[in-house]
């Protein structure tokens, strides 16, 4: 195999792994319902992609994502409550604001800078739940102090999935076949990034 056809299959392998992953994603949350199988089955897409990052990329991609799905299916939904009890929240405030008969349109600087720091603060909280063997309350902890002390990184990150989610806007298909995974895998790489510079400055996580 020359360099030319080695650098096709490469490719041609890559593509096939984001669109399985994404396949696999989709299918169980199916499988857990949705509410109950969405968030088991992020982390364990976030985790799969953390062992490519990491140099692991022989693993069998299904009993990989099987495991991780099955052991944090409780923790991730603990997780998930906690997240989905912030997204709710937002939701409900946009509601009242909309609906009032009250001016409240002041409210609404205060209510986009929290869902745009919501919306940072989960870029870091299921990376740091699939790279730190740590408890839940442990988890949502460090995930803020490391989005905190990482604002380039962050930035980056918006940068990345915003060229992504423009190309994907033009081309819808790609969305729904390597959309949860490309973006899984463009957050964890830049979220590895993070984890070892808050190593080097020598900030302390809870452990």
């Amino acid at each position: 195999m020359n360099s030319t056809s080695g650098f096709i299959y490469n490719v041609l392998e890559w593509i096939t792994r984001f669109a399985y992953v994404n396949l696999l994603w989709i299918l169980f949350t199916l499988l857990g319902g949705v509410l109950l199988g969405f968030y088991p089955a992020t982390i364990a897409m976030f985790a799969v992609c953390r062992d490519w990052l990491r140099g692991d990329t022989g693993k069998p991609v299904f009993p990989a994502f099987w495991q991780y799905y099955r052991r944090d299916f409780v923790k991730s939904n603990l997780l998930g409550l906690f997240v989905t009890a912030i997204a709710a929240f937002i939701a409900l405030d946009i509601f009242y604001i909309q609906t009032s008969s009250e001016d409240l349109s002041w409210t609404y600087i205060p209510l986009f800078a929290f869902m745009l720091l919501f919306a940072m603060y989960l870029f870091y909280l299921f990376p740091t739940f699939v790279h730190f063997d740590i408890k839940v309350g442990q988890v949502i902890k460090n995930a803020f102090l490391i989005m905190l002390i990482n604002p380039i990184n962050t930035l980056l990150i918006f940068i990345c999935l915003g060229s992504i989610a423009v190309i994907m806007q033009t081309v819808p298909a790609l969305a729904v076949i390597f959309g949860g995974s490309t973006f899984a895998y463009i957050i964890m790489w830049l979220a590895l990034r993070s984890f070892n510079r808050v190593n080097k400055t020598g900030a302390e996580l809870e452990n």
